[in-house]
């Protein structure tokens, strides 16, 4: 048993000369991406890149300051 789900591959895309790349249709749709959303670009030189929408990113930073807070105020 895998300890990482592992990622689903949902077909090629092709880096343009300006740099940009199409999101496929199909992911578009499955993940709910529309026209004009914001999405964070996560990268290291080690692993896949990957796109996070700005209000997920944006509730997960929330909810790890709550954790860590939690955290702290219960070990000081």
């Amino acid at each position: 048993m895998s300890k990482f789900p592992m990622p689903k591959a949902f077909g090629m895309v092709t880096v343009g000369e300006r740099g940009q790349v199409v999101i496929p249709a199909n992911v578009r749709k499955v993940y709910n991406i529309n026209p004009g959303d914001k999405l964070i670009v996560l990268a290291d030189k080690d692993r896949p890149i990957g796109l996070v929408p700005v209000e997920q990113f944006n509730e997960f930073l929330s909810h790890t300051a709550e954790m860590l807070a939690k955290i702290k105020k219960s070990t000081g």
